[in-house]
């Protein structure tokens, strides 16, 4: 008992975790980089549709950008992971998957900084594109090993099991799942208020979060491995 209340709590606070640090992207994205989403493709769907019936190719480039940089970045995320073992809940090769998502964003940590947060039309794609290509692979490795049974880039899905428990009188999971939707409005308020007054900070949170994450995951695979 000791042994799996110890892997949920740390399941539960990698889930935040990477909660969190979605957030924070989509604010640093949506406030920095031209209106788009580089965690939550649904707004970007739209913004599609908006942006090409305005003629604004700008825009309709970055948010093709960001939807077929996630889709990529879950496609490799799903496929180096496709074979693991079933009820594997941090696997060595999820913190391999993971991160190459870590790279990425130092990559647009990289890119971000040396434009001084401030960058021009000619960089926002490319940065839309590093960012989302790193939530697209968090987005499958949280899918692969199902941390907490939710999903970490997109709530959608969370709001509407939390309402489903609600209709049928059931708590279970709920706290968990309202734990959740708070980490990714707290994750974009951080991001939101790094980016008014310390921008190139606002790019450092999401890449310290993830690491973090690797690191309490690493921890998962041990308890796993030694209950």
């Amino acid at each position: 008992m000791p042994a799996t209340a110890g892997r949920q709590r740390l399941a539960d606070a990698l889930a935040l975790l990477l909660t969190v640090a979605a957030g924070a992207t989509d604010a640093l994205a949506y406030l920095g980089l031209g209106g788009v989403f580089t965690a939550n493709m649904t707004g970007n769907l739209v913004l599609l549709g908006i942006a090409g019936s305005h003629g604004a190719d700008l825009h309709v480039a970055r948010a093709a950008a960001a939807t077929l940089a996630f889709a990529a970045g879950l496609v490799l995320a799903f496929r180096v992971t496709r074979d693991l073992p079933a009820g594997a809940l941090w696997p060595r090769r999820i913190t391999l998957t993971l991160t190459v998502g870590l790279l990425c964003q130092v990559a647009f940590l990289a890119g971000w900084a040396a434009v001084d947060a401030e960058p021009s039309e000619e960089w926002d794609v490319a940065l839309v594109a590093l960012s989302a290509l790193a939530m697209g692979v968090q987005t499958a490795c949280a899918r692969r090993v199902a941390l907490a049974g939710i999903t970490t880039t997109f709530v959608t899905g969370t709001l509407t099991s939390i309402a489903e428990s609600a209709a049928h009188g059931s708590a279970r999971h709920v706290p968990r799942r309202l734990a959740v939707l708070l980490a990714l409005v707290v994750g974009a308020l951080a991001g939101a208020l790094l980016l008014r007054y310390a921008p190139i900070t606002a790019a450092v949170l999401p890449a310290a979060l993830v690491a973090l994450t690797l690191v309490l995951g690493t921890r998962l695979h041990q308890v796993r491995r030694n209950p």
